[in-house]
């Protein structure tokens, strides 16, 4: 196996291009050094991408928010600013494994690892987040998405790899939540998860909103026919009904020992309900 640890982003993408045979970008290892240690893959080549300086920042801009693909979660729970401006997302990130996990793991990594239960995926889905993604041909920005295409697989081409997460500015009035429901108290992957994100406007309804659920589907899904139940409302019990109703809809997921095809169907509406209540008073909503 060989490695490399470029310093500019270039770098990592002209090794990703030429690699022969298997190539994988090690962020903070969480995912990639357990696959490797149990068998399930054997690269040729990992890029390590922790030494590039712009992937290892969160920039705060006019536009919003960039997260560096090498920003561990640990680091953002440590930034106020997108704490304040994004406590969904940040809630989320901090979810993903144990408090040494933290300090290495990055929701690029988690998103690029496209898990249907994947904590980060639902609450940056919900918060209409861009991947900006580098390759041989340049750079493009794209929906997050649109990246995970199912499960453990995405929809980055040879020799791409994603430079950052771009959140947006808030407009007004915003607020954005993420839950999850597991069997043990913490350290556990979702059974069933939510991510909700809305704004309102002067009086206090709903102007636009953005549902996303995991573990329900093949991969992470966005949910506009519940994010449209709650628009133009205050969030009123027949609202949340419709909201409910719809993320049960959107919901097709499998039996397992985790959680039944009717479990997590149910669970799914009241973990968007509930997601969408503390993400309407986050907003400033009464």
């Amino acid at each position: 196996m060989q490695y490399e640890a470029p310093e500019t982003t270039k770098a990592a993408v002209g090794l990703l291009a030429k690699a022969k045979g298997s190539a994988y970008v090690l962020a903070g290892g969480s995912d990639l050094l357990v696959r490797m240690k149990g068998g399930f893959v054997e690269p040729d080549l990992v890029v390590d991408i922790k030494r590039i300086k712009p992937m290892r920042e969160i920039r705060k801009t006019a536009s919003g928010f960039t997260i560096g693909a090498a920003v561990s979660c640990a680091e953002m729970n440590e930034n106020k600013a997108l704490i304040k401006a994004w406590p969904g997302v940040v809630e989320a990130a901090g979810l993903i494994g144990s408090k040494q996990v933290q300090s290495r793991c990055t929701v690029v990594g988690n998103l690029c690892n496209s898990s249907p239960a994947a904590d980060s995926v639902p609450a940056l889905f919900a918060a209409g987040a861009r991947a900006v993604i580098q390759g041989p041909r340049g750079k493009r920005k794209v929906a997050v998405e649109d990246i995970p295409v199912g499960p453990g697989k995405n929809a980055l081409k040879k020799g791409e790899l994603i430079e950052a997460i771009e959140l947006p500015a808030r407009k007004g009035k915003s607020g954005d939540a993420y839950l999850r429901f597991i069997p043990r108290s913490e350290m556990d992957i979702a059974v069933v998860s939510a991510g909700v994100s809305l704004t309102l406007d002067a009086k206090g309804v709903i102007k636009d909103a953005r549902v996303a659920l995991g573990a329900v589907a093949p991969t992470v899904v966005l949910v506009k026919a519940a994010a449209k139940a709650i628009v133009g409302t205050k969030l009123d019990g027949t609202a949340l009904e419709k909201l409910g109703e719809a993320a049960s809809a959107a919901c097709s997921p499998i039996d397992d020992k985790r959680g039944t095809v009717e479990f997590r169907t149910k669970v799914a509406a009241v973990l968007a309900r509930r997601a969408a209540e503390i993400a309407y008073k986050r907003a400033g909503g009464k």
